[in-house]
């Protein structure tokens, strides 16, 4: 019987353990959460100034921005045919 017992406070022990840092782990992600929350919106803001910015020039400079679109096509398309061809190499 006295087995028993000491059975039973260990388990009890335990699980105040575990119910502490349970909430111990909430409380983490929730500011966690608030944190990430908090950086998104900064994120948000920076993108929307840069893409004011990004209007501005192809406003002002038309030409240059569709040298600069069609450079970036042009990377990102021998990009994706290397991929392919690297691809199709290695299932022979």
């Amino acid at each position: 019987m006295d087995t028993e017992k000491k059975v039973q406070q260990v388990v009890k022990t335990a699980q105040k353990h575990v119910d502490k840092a349970k909430a111990t782990a909430e409380r983490e992600a929730q500011k966690a959460a608030k944190a990430a929350e908090r950086e998104m919106a900064k994120v948000k803001k920076q993108l929307a100034q840069v893409e004011k910015k990004a209007l501005a020039y192809v406003k002002s400079n038309p030409q240059k921005a569709a040298a600069i679109a069609a450079g970036i096509g042009a990377a990102l398309g021998a990009v994706a045919a290397a991929l392919v061809t690297s691809k199709t190499k290695k299932k022979k």
